[in-house]
């Protein structure tokens, strides 16, 4: 085995880097809401793995139903050619607790190539050639899900991308009248993470939802980020009762495995299927270790009421970093156990995250918020290192 200092230099070398200055954590195992290196020191993961880990590193009931899937079969078809339990299981499991009529599902490897299926399934329902996304939003970086998002910094380098996306202000009412009948479909978070965790005021996506419906454009709600018990609902949506047509998962879906889906009414996921027949394949979406895992994290949210957990421990959490963070940062906002610290500059951002890497808190900005640290732990982490994290926290503001 290589030792940790080769092993990091190896990484450098032939791993391709997206970023100048990596984390770089030579990971030994992980667990909970903690990550160890192989010097055994811990890290408190206030990122659940970028939003995967919502029932936490390693659940033994996730590892035991991979370990019990991979003795079974690994993969054996084309996704939707031969009929799989663990994918059957699981979409009739996620059919169950979505809202209104969506009840056919679509598994893909990824939120970005969930995006990207849910652009062509719109596109080809509606006859439509048009889409709306919204300023600051964040939908993947394949190239169709690329051109939805709200930040030309990282879409410049890349075009000229897809020539059709009207980009509007989010959470701004007035501007939904530019969607018409040109449009194909609306795609937005509920509550935007890249975007610095915005919170859109109460009648926004009400509105939406009813200008959608009046011009019969599709609205396509992202709960990459958002879904599975992450802000205090199983889905964001259902804090303003908004039911979409087409429902995006991924990250948490699979329980730590690579897992995304969209998720549409029977008329609309029918489009795929003729005209022509395969109109949108993948070769390893739903694999079926990634649904068994999948469908075990499911169990334990809702057996363990993790969504109910995070409303919870997040509106305890939230006014208990508002009072000891107080004039050091401009704002503290969140719903459930999604969170965002604001300051003042990118700069103080930086120093803030540095800190708290030194003192063992996995933490970051988001992408599109360069003065925004984003908090979204394991719902399982326990209200002890929520203490820890916060008092690391109030010690690195100093």
């Amino acid at each position: 085995m290589q030792s940790e200092s080769k092993l990091r230099e190896t990484f450098l070398r032939h791993v391709c880097q997206t970023s100048s200055q990596p984390l770089g954590i030579v990971v030994g195992r992980a667990a909970g809401a903690t990550i160890w290196d192989t010097a055994g020191r811990p890290y408190l993961d206030l990122l659940a793995g970028m939003g995967v880990a919502n029932v936490g590193h390693s659940h033994p009931r996730v590892v035991a139903a991979i370990e019990q899937q991979a003795h079974a079969y690994l993969h054996v078809s084309v996704y939707g050619e031969m009929v799989q339990a663990p994918q059957v299981r699981l979409a009739q499991r996620l059919t169950d607790l979505v809202p209104g009529e969506l009840s056919v599902v679509y598994f893909t490897n990824s939120g970005a190539e969930a995006i990207e299926g849910a652009m062509k399934t719109a596109r080809k329902f509606t006859e439509r050639p048009r889409f709306v996304a919204f300023d600051g939003s964040f939908h993947g970086d394949t190239f169709g899900a690329l051109s939805l998002g709200g930040n030309p910094i990282y879409q410049e380098p890349f075009e000229p991308l897809l020539p059709v996306v009207d980009l509007m202000p989010f959470d701004d009412e007035s501007a939904l009248q530019r969607i018409d009948a040109s449009v194909a479909a609306v795609f937005v978070e509920p509550i935007q993470g890249e975007g610095g965790v915005r919170i859109p005021s109460d009648g926004f996506l009400r509105a939406l939802r009813h200008r959608c419906t009046e011009v019969d454009a599709l609205l396509v709600a992202d709960e990459v980020i958002t879904g599975f018990g992450r802000t205090g609902k199983m889905f964001a949506c259902a804090h303003w009762e908004i039911v979409p047509d087409i429902l995006v998962l991924a990250k948490a879906l699979g329980g730590g495995m690579p897992l995304g889906a969209f998720i549409g009414r029977p008329e609309v996921m029918r489009t795929l299927s003729f005209d022509p027949p395969l109109a949108h394949v993948t070769t390893f979406g739903g694999h079926p270790v990634s649904c068994a895992a999948g469908e075990a994290a499911l169990d334990v949210l809702v057996t363990e009421r993790l969504a109910d957990r995070a409303a919870h421990l997040g509106a305890l959490w939230v006014e208990e970093l508002r009072h000891t963070l107080g004039s050091k940062v401009r704002a503290v906002r969140g719903k459930g156990l999604l969170l965002a610290i604001e300051f003042e500059t990118p700069d103080a951002t930086r120093r803030f995250a540095a800190r708290c890497f030194e003192h063992g808190l996995i933490l970051n900005w988001t992408l599109h918020r360069d003065t925004v640290i984003r908090l979204a732990p394991p719902l399982v982490i326990t209200e002890s290192e929520l203490q820890r994290a916060t008092a690391i926290m109030v010690d690195a503001v100093r």
